[in-house]
């Protein structure tokens, strides 16, 4: 645990290179400046890592859910949502090298959610305990068994989870690898770990992302949970290839790559060659519909500052979405300003 074993390859170079410069054109641009901007990115972050561990509510009622209005699902899956909002707004204020925080963020994370969790596990030794372990390292073994209960892997003994974990925490600290990558065998030597009874997939996302944040605060607001989300079977799959070889190279590998599309996607350049900007429709739609869920009226003024995009393309946006029935223009005194089309 002191040394991880991994290897630098050309893909990861390349991609941390790509990272590095999308990550200096975003911090210059300050495009994630926008507060509404930033609870988009924040709502969607939250949805998806909830997802990957089996949460039902869609972007539009994890949204609904942080608004306070009334949710038809599972009183769990509202809790994990709360929960995991409570920990992302204070996650700057966790200290990333902190076994204690580390805990700390758990108990909220998995506040009212891990005395129920704990006994569906696939356990060895303690099947029969019911402790609410929020809060703290597991006090079972504990095995990630598939469908038909092969054992798929066996997590760290309980008497040796805590110092494995601050083995890897102070290893992330003093490495001099570059955070992109550190970060990156940290989310795979934790999840190899499974220090908790339940949340270690949900806590090991959090944790990357708070290990991201030292390296540059705009990765508090870059949903690169929702990337994983989307791409939740090479998520497996390359921790499971990892498994399979004994070192986290693979897991590195998808990981950067899917920060470098979290990462174009919020330049404007998804899925495209850097210099080719174009804004993502997806984004700009549900910028509008949130920015209109809190205002009246939204002005050309309002996109400019919270997409970061010219007079003339925030005009072509409100116009687009007027032509697709989205919006539809008003008069505001002098000015002209757009609210969302009533439904016939």
């Amino acid at each position: 645990m002191k040394n991880p074993p991994f290897e630098i390859t050309q893909a990861m170079l390349a991609d941390a290179a790509e990272i590095a410069e999308l990550v200096g054109r975003l911090s210059a641009s300050k495009r994630s400046a926008s507060p509404i901007l930033r609870r988009l990115s924040r709502i969607r972050t939250i949805q998806g890592t909830l997802a990957i561990e089996q949460n039902s509510l869609s972007v539009e009622q994890v949204t609904a859910v942080l608004n306070g209005k009334h949710v038809l699902a599972p009183p769990r899956d509202i809790a994990e949502v709360r929960n995991a909002y409570t920990v992302y707004d204070t996650i700057e204020e966790l200290d990333p090298y902190s076994v204690d925080s580390l805990l700390s963020a758990h108990g909220i994370m998995m506040r009212g959610l891990s005395e129920i969790a704990y006994g569906e596990l696939h356990e060895f030794g303690k099947a029969e305990s019911r402790i609410d372990e929020a809060g703290m390292f597991r006090s079972g073994a504990v095995g990630i068994a598939d469908s038909q209960g092969n054992i798929l892997h066996m997590g760290t003994l309980p008497r040796y989870v805590p110092d494995s974990v601050e083995q890897l925490l102070s290893w992330v600290r003093d490495s001099d690898l570059p955070m992109v990558i550190k970060s990156s065998v940290f989310h795979y030597e934790f999840e190899l770990i499974h220090p908790f009874a339940d949340g270690n997939g949900r806590m090991g996302r959090l944790w990357h992302t708070r290990l991201l944040i030292e390296w540059d605060p705009l990765f508090a607001w870059l949903p690169v949970e929702s990337i994983i989300h989307d791409r939740q079977q090479e998520y497996y799959d390359a921790i499971n290839r990892s498994n399979l070889a004994g070192a986290s190279t693979v897991f590195i590998e998808f990981m950067l790559s899917a920060i470098r599309t979290a990462l174009r996607e919020a330049s404007g350049f998804k899925d495209k060659p850097l210099g080719k900007n174009a804004q993502n429709a997806a984004l700009r739609r549900r910028f509008v519909e949130e920015f209109l869920s809190a205002h009246p009226l939204i002005h050309n003024g309002d996109l400019c500052d919270g997409l970061g995009v010219s007079p003339a393309t925030a005009n072509r946006i409100l116009r687009e979405l007027c032509e697709d029935g989205t919006l539809e223009r008003v008069r505001d005194g002098k000015f002209w300003a757009y609210r969302l089309k009533e439904k016939a």
